[in-house]
């Protein structure tokens, strides 16, 4: 494949000041853009990849590789600090960091979630350098039928997890899986539940639908519940301890194993085309609070659910470029971002890019290694910047994060019609909160949901409309039976807190 020499010139190429610079750059602009709620990472890549054109190819694709890195990161501070996620990945984040926070340690919370971070993307990123081709051949063999049952029983197991009522859980999958139809059919490119609007051709805009109900949703929430009065976004206590402030090596050191679960799902999740950092956090979280010895805990603040949501989340952003730079095929919207670089600058990604672009490659992983360094570094004067700014008046830091969340979804969607999207789906999620429906399903299952039509259709197919068949299919038939398992445990779970 690529020889030893062809490696040690492309780290060197990564290590120059130059290179380090854009990567640097990149770090704090994913940093800024995720802590701000509504921006989010992979819009600011979006708005950037045109300016990569003039670059050199390594220093423009390591930019927007910071920027990833950096996004996730910096979603995990207003998660924490407002209980509203930067992006989506750090919906789990949320659990038990706001709690935390609110709690009087919101800086202990926010340090674990940079910390188990940088430890979930340094542990896919090696993992990356090393077994990159064998994980995608494993990753290749999984077929339409063994994709669709594992998202049954991710949608199962998340359903009996996320909120108090397995029933309510189901329902928010469904329906974010109803508006994922929305749009072309993926078989026959009819168009369906569009009703004369032919800028849903395409579908609901993502960023629209996921920014109104996670950020804005949560805005009108807060914003209703302020009776008029002037106050901070977030009242942020302070315990008056100095170890309330910080996470100690003993309190890292605790969490080793729940980061090394959250790292391998987030690493094998982000190494399968399709599923995404969102899913692979609450598997994480969800497999930790079924492992730990006090689930009853979980929600309340427990730093193990902060590790196990983190480490998962950040994992996949090196994974995704497993497919990508071995197949050529973007396991998520950020490895499509970075994909459409590498073709601005006339590279394409596919089982040849390591023998005609090795040095190439291997310089973009020293740039990841990189970027994880400086995400540790800049996370730690980042933390305490943003601890400042959230404890601003609320109608100060939620009419900017409005007219953030309206800017930055009309330039994403490309007019006004994604700020209606946006706003409608504010008023969806509002309702959904107030009534006991899970939102992080329905926006899990939203973001799934062509792979699990197109998944299903080509099962389907394979199986000649013979659904017996999947006998033939251990993996998925595997799978399926978890799935039943579980729903039966959660729907006896539900008894039993009723009976009691």
């Amino acid at each position: 494949m690529v020889d030893f020499a062809t490696m040690i010139a492309g780290f060197s190429d990564a290590f120059t000041l130059w290179n380090l610079g854009f990567v640097l750059f990149g770090v704090v602009v994913g940093q800024f853009v995720g802590a701000v709620p509504g921006i989010g990472p992979v819009m600011a890549m979006a708005i950037a990849i045109p300016f990569t054109f003039g670059m050199d190819p390594l220093a423009g694709i390591g930019f927007l590789v910071g920027v990833n890195k950096g996004g996730l990161v910096g979603g995990a501070v207003p998660a924490v600090l407002m209980n509203t996620p930067g992006t989506p990945d750090a919906a789990a984040t949320a659990l038990d960091g706001y709690p935390l926070s609110k709690a009087g340690k919101p800086l202990k919370a926010t340090k674990m979630a940079l910390f188990s971070s940088v430890t979930g993307d340094t542990f896919s990123d090696i993992v990356l350098i090393t077994v990159s081709a064998p994980l995608a051949i494993i990753a290749l063999k999984m077929g339409p039928i063994e994709i669709f049952a594992l998202m049954i029983f991710t949608f199962s197991v998340l359903s009996g997890l996320i909120g108090a009522s397995l029933i309510k859980g189901i329902i928010a999958a469904t329906l974010g899986l109803l508006c994922g139809t929305v749009g072309a059919d993926p078989e026959h490119y009819t168009p369906r539940l569009i009703f004369g609007q032919f800028e849903l051709y395409d579908g609901f805009p993502l960023a629209a639908v996921a920014i109104g109900m996670l950020a804005i949703s949560e805005i009108l929430r807060r914003l209703a519940q302020s009776q008029g009065r002037v106050r901070p976004a977030v009242d942020l206590k302070d315990t008056g301890h100095a170890a309330d402030r910080r996470v100690s090596w003993a309190e890292y050191w605790a969490c080793r194993f729940t980061m090394l679960r959250g790292a391998s799902i987030g690493t094998l999740l982000g190494a399968m085309p399709g599923i995404g950092s969102t899913a692979a956090a609450f598997m994480s979280y969800a497999a930790t609070k079924s492992a730990s010895d006090a689930p009853e805990s979980f929600g309340k603040g427990n730093l193990q659910g902060i590790a196990a949501a983190e480490s998962a989340n950040s994992a996949v952003v090196g994974s995704n470029l497993i497919p990508l730079l071995t197949l050529g095929i973007p396991g998520s919207v950020g490895a499509a971002l970075i994909i459409s670089a590498f073709m601005i600058h006339g590279i394409q990604p596919g089982p040849l890019l390591f023998q005609d672009q090795g040095r190439l490659i291997y310089g973009l992983f020293g740039a990841m290694i990189m970027a994880n360094l400086m995400n540790l570094l800049v996370g730690q004067v980042g933390l305490r910047f943003w601890i400042k700014v959230v404890a601003a008046p609320e109608t100060m830091i939620f009419a900017s994060a409005l007219l953030l969340c309206i800017v930055g979804v009309s330039l994403a969607t490309g007019g006004l019609f994604g700020v209606a999207v946006m706003l409608g789906f504010a008023g969806l999620g509002y309702l959904m909160a107030s009534f006991g429906y899970s939102v992080v399903i329905f926006i899990i299952a939203f973001f799934l949901g062509p792979r699990f039509e197109s998944s299903l259709g080509q099962g389907l197919v394979l199986l000649n409309g013979d659904l017996t068949g999947v006998i033939y299919h251990p993996i998925a038939m595997i799978l399926l039976l978890c799935s039943a398992a579980s729903l039966v445990w959660f729907l006896r779970q539900n008894q039993h807190a009723h009976e009691d």
